[in-house]
């Protein structure tokens, strides 16, 4: 404990450069980079059954063949970033088509009905990826154009590798905004709570089906439709270009109108399971009535005030406003007795109820633990605003977890006990837990590889 109030407080009375790395923390960037750099290449994987393109694997025997949405995405940036300190010409050469192939192996499962599956494993039947109702569950997070428009950058925008599949990205947005789009509010929902990525968010899990707006969501498809913005600029598109950057522009709108809290100077999903305002009149002591007549409801969906650390994701997509983003910090991000832990940020406030720091992987625990995913988007949000201070203190407490969980452990852990650093479950997950090392490139000054 004195060791972290030492470090700590380096952070906050030392010029805030971040070249200035305490001597503590350069300990663990040795070791977290000598443990990343030799592991890496198990998350590239050959072709295999259903996985018809190399891919990238989040690691763990649990997840050693099966590809994941946002994970294999997240992972790329993580691997973008190894290969740009450690990796040569040829290793990146050698990288690409797993990188490409997390892309392409899900539209080789995409048909113009837009619907893209969220996993394929290799013992995927092809024939049932696809469920009989499209549209009564969930399917792939709007994170594939984003993923395709980082690597796009990445080649010097060369996005000709996507030209002849494109269309079937295109479905997939179209499917989104036909099918998991509230008219009202302007917000997506989930179809339901079956893998949503942030697997038990109480916003949705045990929900009413289509009735959560998630902020989660939401931040997703606003990056999205800026991907597909850029997409079809470089394949010279030039309707496609300038209507998918109204649409984010639309979208960025119904979030800061429908998911900002002024009261907790915060930004929550927000619940549509309202009953339809009706002019139907109901049988009422024997008589028709119309309910609610003289005065029906004027909004069109309610704020769920749980404390969930996706509100945060707002500032990583750039949507919330200077002021919001200000009272985000001041009162939540800095709140001690809800978000900010030891060691770094609780995927739920401490203060609800439903807090919890069970073990478990069906689903996977959202309720509390520290996740490396949670902290990295929460520090590329607090860069993007300018609160470099506190940008710098989760940096160093993210590379003391993980540092410290290298020299014990000899791996890394899916999610981690907010105040003791604890592993809570699945050794060996590397996936989004190696954006640590963009982490430490920004602290050192390095050159810093960033999602779209």
């Amino acid at each position: 404990m004195k060791k972290l109030v030492s470090v700590l407080a380096l952070v906050f009375f030392a010029c805030p450069l971040f070249a200035q790395v305490p001597d503590s923390i350069a300990e663990n960037i040795k070791v977290i980079k000598k443990y990343v750099f030799e592991d890496y290449k198990q998350m590239l994987k050959q072709p295999t059954g259903a996985l018809l393109y190399p891919y990238i694997t989040p690691g763990s025997k649990s997840y050693a063949t099966v590809l994941w949405d946002w994970d294999s995405w997240l992972s790329n940036i993580a691997l973008a970033q190894i290969l740009q300190d450690q990796g040569s010409a040829a290793d990146k050469r050698e990288a690409l088509p797993y990188e490409q192939g997390c892309v392409l192996n899900y539209l080789a499962y995409t048909g113009a009905d837009g619907y893209m599956p969220m996993v394929v494993d290799k013992n995927s039947d092809p024939a049932k990826i696809k469920p009989a109702d499209i549209y009564a569950t969930n399917m792939h997070k709007p994170v594939i154009a984003q993923h395709a428009a980082f690597l796009t950058k990445l080649n010097d925008g060369n996005a000709e590798w996507l030209r002849e599949k494109f269309h079937l990205m295109q479905a997939f947005i179209t499917n989104y905004q036909t099918h998991h789009w509230h008219k009202d509010t302007g917000l997506f929902f989930w179809q339901d709570d079956l893998a949503i990525g942030v697997d038990n968010d109480p916003s949705t899990f045990f929900r009413p089906n289509r009735s959560s707006a998630s902020i989660y969501l939401n931040c997703l498809m606003y990056k999205e439709l800026q991907a597909m913005a850029y997409l079809s600029t470089q394949l010279k598109l030039k309707d496609d270009g300038p209507m998918y950057r109204v649409q984010a522009e639309d979208l960025k709108k119904a979030i800061q109108q429908n998911c900002w809290d002024e009261k907790d100077g915060y930004y929550y999903s927000v619940d549509l399971n309202l009953r339809p305002i009706t002019n139907q009149p109901s049988i009422v002591f024997g008589k028709p009535f119309v309910l609610h007549k003289g005065m029906p409801r004027t909004y069109s969906g309610l704020i769920q005030r749980f404390g969930v650390w996706s509100g945060f994701m707002t500032m990583w997509a750039g949507i919330a406003t200077p002021e919001q983003a200000k009272r985000m910090v001041a009162e939540n991000y800095l709140d001690k007795r809800t978000f900010n832990a030891r060691y770094g940020i609780r995927t739920l406030s401490k203060l609800e109820k439903m807090y919890s720091l069970k073990a478990s992987s069906n689903p996977s625990n959202w309720l509390g633990p520290i996740w490396g995913i949670s902290n990295y988007l929460t520090y590329r949000g607090l860069l993007k605003y300018g609160y470099k201070k506190e940008a710098t203190e989760l940096a160093y407490k993210t590379i003391m977890l993980f540092g410290d969980d290298f020299k014990k452990e000899g791996a890394l852990h899916e999610y981690y006990d907010p105040d003791t650093g604890a592993p809570i479950m699945n050794k060996g997950f590397q996936n989004w837990n190696y954006l640590v090392l963009n982490m430490i490139d920004q602290l050192e000054g390095g050159k810093v590889v960033e999602e779209f």
